[in-house]
């Protein structure tokens, strides 16, 4: 039985943050991650144990902020600090024109007046503050990666069991609205989906085609799991758009955290890139969200349930990509697949899930350890590893390294 308000809860995450800014004055910190994972919570509890000033300040507003917003906050900080100095927090920083040159500009003049001000850096567009740190900041920061939340810690938060985490997802902000479905549908369309890409991608990006993006995000859900070449959501999408604009806006939407699309494994890299994506929602809410039908006896219902269960383990997968610990693939040849392989250097996992969702293609496990001599195959659900297991560990507990 879920319970209706969250336990206090701390992402592991917040313990590394705060060593962190336990140190000497070296790094900026950057938290990234989507919308709604908890960034600005996870801040808020370690800056309450800074034992130094904290000024907190957010530019997430339905529009940019103007130049000299990241230079006021920033004399104000300094302002504020003790004989200890102070700690400065921006919220949504890369909605700030030019944030990354005032960054970089007040950090290194700090650096030559000695001054003990430590800064985080929050960002729910990753794509975009990536390029501002790499860019502008190069050897000045550090990052704090924050994933959806996984099955172990809506559990512990939320008392999530697996079938409420496989239907409802990892938004804790959602969670509490689960035993109301519509609401939470509406909850998770309106002010996560909606937000996202009003705030994190069109304010943020040119977009010469934003309802073609919203029907990108909605097929992807309808066929997440499933591989779709562009010309064939082209078709599906009755626009007069190309190849590689569809291309360029699921890769916006991934930098958002919303959907991806898997490349195929292949031993060349120009192979990979020319491949048909198989579509991964990131968080299975947006999945439910999208169906809109009733979540009731999702479970009975084996085909929507394997959908979920497949989505859910990609997710999960996906997720440990987006912070860098693997890349994450599909394989196809003809009537055989391997749902998911998973790379950690020169190190190569195949993964199959059995969800009881009946297949169009044939396992691939074999076929797959023929060509690529991967160093472990899993296989997920069925007979072997529980799905419940599997997704209450992190994913290096599973993949060759």
């Amino acid at each position: 039985m879920m319970s209706s308000v969250a336990r206090p809860f701390r992402r592991p995450q917040a313990a590394e943050l705060a060593r962190r800014l336990a140190e000497p004055r070296r790094f900026i910190q950057v938290v990234t991650g989507a919308r709604q994972v908890g960034k600005t919570t996870l801040v808020q509890q370690v800056a309450q144990s800074a034992g130094v000033p904290v000024r907190f300040a957010s530019a997430d507003e339905p529009t940019l902020r103007g130049p000299d917003w990241v230079a006021m906050q920033w004399e104000a900080a300094r302002l504020e600090a003790g004989p200890a100095g102070a700690l400065l927090v921006l919220d949504e920083v890369q909605k700030a024109v030019g944030w990354a040159e005032s960054v970089k500009r007040l950090w290194d003049e700090d650096s030559r007046a000695g001054r003990e001000l430590k800064v985080v850096l929050l960002g729910s567009a990753p794509l975009l503050v990536q390029q501002g740190l790499t860019e502008s900041l190069a050897g000045r920061f550090e990052v704090v990666h924050l994933p959806h939340w996984a099955l172990a810690e809506m559990r512990a938060a939320f008392g999530f069991s697996l079938e409420q985490y496989v239907v409802f997802g990892g938004y804790p902000g959602a969670a509490p609205l689960a035993a109301e479905p519509e609401r939470w549908r509406r909850y998770i369309l309106d002010a996560l989906v909606e937000t996202t890409i009003a705030r994190d991608v069109l304010l943020l990006t040119r977009v010469d085609k934003p309802a073609l993006l919203r029907r990108l995000l909605e097929l992807g859900c309808q066929y997440s799991g499933q591989v779709l070449s562009y010309t064939k959501m082209l078709g599906q999408l009755h626009d007069a758009g190309n190849t590689t604009t569809l291309a360029h806006y699921l890769d916006l939407l991934g930098a958002a955290g919303l959907l991806t699309g898997l490349p195929k494994y292949a031993g060349s890299a120009v192979r990979r890139r020319a491949s048909s994506p198989k579509l991964q929602v990131l968080n299975t809410a947006l999945l439910s969200a999208q169906e809109g039908a009733g979540f009731a006896n999702v479970p009975a219902d084996r085909e929507r349930w394997g959908r979920l269960v497949e989505s859910a383990v990609g997710a999960h997968l996906a997720g440990a990509a987006a912070g860098g610990a693997c890349e994450v693939f599909y394989w196809r040849e003809g009537s055989r697949e391997v749902d998911f392989v998973v790379r950690v250097g020169r190190a190569v996992t195949a993964i199959e899930v059995k969800s009881g969702r009946k297949r169009e293609v044939l396992s691939g496990l074999a076929a797959f350890s023929a060509a690529f001599e991967p160093a472990r195959t899993l296989i997920v659900g069925g007979d072997g590893i529980a799905v419940e297991e599997f997704l209450l560990e992190p994913v290096s507990r599973w993949v060759a390294t």
